[in-house]
């Protein structure tokens, strides 16, 4: 991987081009820019989440250069273009945890030559990214702005423990992380969680390796996730349990017995709603699929598996009680459930995590890829936040 060129320019919008950034934080990391040509603008950094690109920003980026912004969006660690990352399941996982990842991003500011940033904008688990960017260094991450995935602060330290009695271990049972798992596993119909299912050593042959290919496997999963699926009607759930968690579609809580590529299957839409699919053209999504063929998904799924085996928490509880308070905004798609995936993290993130929250807007007509199903309305929605931002 590491002699790839750039992204050919015919798959991008004119005034975006692709290049190189190398030695970020050991990677050789593949960028698209727009509003580059005018040296002297403020930069805005922009990061995908899971299975995305920097391609997934292509749609935003020119609006915003447009309005006198250097736009950036990388490739990260794990994904598409960029090149430093170890790519098996028994590789450095650590590399992929929250703080490296904020390391390259921090990186790439500091190659663009730039001290710091009007804004750094994450979608989906590019959003506890850009979280944490603000959060530790906000004289570079002048602003955030969280998408699709909402940020509750640091992991909290035990508190006050040294006077308690010990817990019974009935109590300890059910706070364990695994009985969420045994309870829905002994749902009347099994399921499993999608995040955990990740973390699993099969689930990228599973997708990679899938009957129906790895573009028939994006377009059901991209489709399924999307506003142009009649199902996605999200909710709050009232709480951390199998019973409400069971709510929400297979793509978050999975059949027991299914992987993903089975799961989505089944929402593979017809020829004739991809012809009219305007935000996901065939062309585009072959961008996705070319990419994806070539380096697998292994990459994207060591981020979860950082979140899920926990080995990395204690380091985060360094920053225990610290909150974002650099200017902050959150937007998801109406049709998103990403919102709503953890009981009272929208409030939380709202009430105390972000102490300068100016405003959390829900898209009509987008799912969980807003930027991509309603780029003009994202692209005014964060114009008009870093305007009310300074």
């Amino acid at each position: 991987m590491s002699g790839m060129g750039p992204l050919d320019s015919t798959a991008l919008p004119p005034g975006i081009c692709s290049r190189f950034v190398r030695d970020v934080n050991g990677l050789r990391m593949h960028v698209l820019e727009a509003g580059f040509e005018t040296e002297g603008r403020r930069c805005i950094l922009l990061l995908h989440g899971f299975p995305e690109l920097a391609y997934s920003w292509r749609r935003v980026m020119l609006p915003l250069a447009a309005a006198g912004f250097h736009v950036v969006a990388p490739d990260q660690r794990g994904y598409g273009r960029t090149t430093g990352w170890d790519p098996d399941y028994d590789g450095d996982l650590a590399s992929f945890r929250l703080l490296n990842l904020a390391r390259d991003a921090l990186g790439l500011v500091a190659a663009l030559g730039y001290r710091s940033v009007a804004a750094v904008v994450g979608h989906d688990f590019g959003s506890p990214v850009a979280a944490w960017c603000a959060l530790l260094r906000p004289d570079v991450f002048r602003s955030v702005a969280l998408m699709s995935a909402p940020f509750t602060g640091p992991p909290a330290l035990p508190f006050d423990t040294a006077r308690a009695a010990p817990q019974s271990s009935a109590a300890e049972a059910s706070a364990s992380s695994g009985s969420i798992h045994d309870a829905l596993a002994r749902l009347d119909r099994p399921r499993k969680h999608y995040q955990w299912y990740y973390s699993t050593r099969q689930a990228n042959a599973d997708m990679h390796d899938c009957p129906q290919g790895v573009h028939a496997f994006l377009r059901a999963y991209y489709h399924y996730k999307s506003a142009d699926w009649p199902g996605n009607k999200p909710f709050p759930l009232r709480s951390w349990t199998a019973g409400e968690l069971a709510k929400m579609p297979t793509y978050y809580i999975m059949d027991l017995d299914r992987g993903m590529a089975a799961t989505v299957a089944p929402e593979m839409p017809s020829a004739s709603e991809i012809a009219a699919c305007r935000w996901l053209p065939e062309r585009e999504l072959s961008v996705y699929s070319a990419e994806f063929r070539r380096t697998g998904f292994q990459g994207g799924l060591q981020w979860y598996r950082c979140r899920t085996e926990g080995r990395f928490e204690a380091e985060l509880q360094l920053f225990s009680g610290r909150t974002i308070d650099v200017p902050s905004s959150f937007i998801a798609g109406k049709s998103d459930w990403g919102a709503y995936q953890i009981p009272g993290s929208i409030e939380r993130m709202q009430e105390r995590a972000c102490t300068r929250m100016l405003g959390c807007h829900l898209i009509d007509g987008a799912g969980h890829w807003v930027q991509q199903e309603q780029p003009e309305r994202v692209s005014e929605r964060l114009l008009r936040f870093l305007d009310e931002a300074g």
